[in-house]
C-alpha cells in the first residue's frame, strides 16, 4: 500500500500527463519490479538538511540496468521526486519545468565528472553506482506513454545552469549529494541551504526508467517507462513544511 506523507486535499500544481489509477501504471504482463514497487514516500527534516526518502515492497536499488557498451540508447534507472520547487531553486533557468530531485544508476555513462563515487581515482566510470541529479522534466509526446523528458539545451542556446551542471544538452545537476540506499529504503540529503531554505512545496514520488535517445538527439533523455506513482496520478499531492 502506497503512502505519502503529509497529504493535502488539494495542490495549485497538476501534472495529469499520467493518467493511470494506483497500481495500473504496469500490465499484468509487466509487474512491478519489488525493488521500485513503492510503499512509502517522505520528505522530513533532519537539522540543516531535509531527506528525500522512498520505501520500496522489496529490497532498494538492487536492480540496475545492464550495460549495453555505449551511451546511445543506453538505459536509466530510478528513484525520483517531483517538486513544485521552481527550477531556478537550484539554479537553473526560471520557469523551465518541473524540478526533480532523482537518484539514478546507469552503467553506460558517467554524468558526475566532478566526483570519484567508488574512489578509484577515476571521475568517469561510475555512473552504475547511485548518484543524485537535480532534474527538469517537461511534456514530450514523442517519449511515448509517460509524454515527458529531461529538458534539452539546443545546440549554441546557453541559458542559466547550476554551478554542478555536467556539461551535457541537459537541463541535468550532479551536486552530489549524500545518499542511502540500504534495505527497502532510498534516500538523499539536500542541504536546506541548496535550496534556498524554502516554507513549503509539495512533491510526489515516482519510481521510472529512462532511455538516452539512440539517434542522439532532442529528446535524448526520454522517460520511457513508469514502474509507479505514489499518488498514482502525479498530482503532487504531499506538502513538506519548514515548521513540522
Amino acid at each position: 500500500m502506497r503512502q505519502l506523507s503529509c497529504l493535502v486535499i488539494s495542490t495549485a500544481l497538476s501534472f495529469p500527463l499520467m493518467a493511470h489509477e494506483p497500481g495500473s501504471i504496469n500490465s499484468a504482463k509487466d509487474p512491478v519490479d519489488a525493488a521500485f514497487d513503492l510503499v512509502h514516500t517522505h520528505i522530513y527534516r533532519d537539522a540543516d538538511k531535509i531527506v528525500f526518502q522512498q520505501v520500496v515492497s522489496g529490497t532498494a536499488g538492487v536492480t540496475t540496468p545492464k550495460a549495453s557498451g555505449k551511451f546511445a540508447g543506453a538505459d536509466v534507472y530510478s528513484y525520483v521526486w517531483p517538486t513544485s520547487l521552481g527550477s531556478e531553486t537550484v539554479g537553473f533557468e526560471p520557469t523551465s519545468g518541473i524540478l526533480a530531485l532523482a537518484l539514478t544508476s546507469h552503467p553506460d555513462f558517467d554524468d558526475t565528472p566532478q566526483l570519484d563515487e567508488n574512489k578509484d581515482g577515476k571521475k568517469d566510470n561510475d555512473g552504475g553506482l547511485w548518484h543524485s541529479h537535480w532534474v527538469v522534466l517537461t511534456k514530450e509526446a514523442s517519449c511515448g506513454p509517460s509524454g515527458l523528458k529531461v529538458r534539452d539545451i539546443p545546440k549554441d542556446v546557453k541559458p542559466k545552469m547550476p554551478a554542478t551542471w555536467p556539461g551535457v544538452p541537459l537541463y541535468i545537476d550532479s551536486p552530489g549529494y549524500g545518499l542511502n540506499v540500504s534495505k527497502d529504503t532510498v534516500g538523499i540529503e539536500v542541504p536546506l541551504a541548496a535550496i534556498g531554505f524554502p516554507e513549503t512545496f509539495n512533491y510526489d514520488g515516482v519510481t521510472a526508467g529512462l532511455t538516452v535517445n539512440a539517434d542522439l538527439h532532442d529528446p535524448l533523455l526520454c522517460v520511457s517507462s513508469v514502474w509507479d506513482v505514489a499518488s498514482g496520478d502525479l498530482s503532487l499531492p504531499a506538502t513538506w513544511k519548514a515548521n513540522e
